[in-house]
């Protein structure tokens, strides 16, 4: 079954790390992720730029809005994903669960929802 893990990290926790230390957690991430592409977890998997590149987009009533920015201000902010393939829900909690990124941030492990070609991208579908 397919899940993506969702990672967050928390901007100002980051910023305040010395920056030797953020080198050696994106070296023991990078190296966590080579792993899991070794087992055969990984589908797919991205980095983001910084939230504060994002456009968010909406439609109401007919007219397009965009807002410089992430769609919600948090203290988390999404920073990238890893789409796996692992057995279950457990076995997928249990790969979030030695990201290094969850060591200053978060990982939402969600399930990929199976359905058909005409509602795979509808909300609540």
């Amino acid at each position: 079954m397919r899940y993506v893990c969702l990672i967050y990290h928390e901007t100002m926790r980051l910023d305040a790390m010395p920056g030797s230390e953020r080198q050696a957690a994106a070296a023991e991430a990078l190296i966590y992720g080579e792993e899991l592409r070794r087992q055969g977890y990984v589908i797919a998997a991205e980095a983001l730029q910084s939230a504060q590149t994002a456009m968010t987009v909406r439609l109401r009533n007919g007219r397009v809005s965009t807002t410089e920015g992430p769609a919600a201000e948090a203290k988390e902010q999404l920073d990238g994903f890893i789409l796996i393939d692992a057995r279950d829900l457990n076995e997928a909690i249990q790969v979030a669960s030695k990201m290094p990124e969850a060591k200053v941030g978060s990982i939402e492990v969600r399930p990929i929802r199976e359905s058909t070609r005409t509602d795979r991208w509808m909300p609540g579908g």
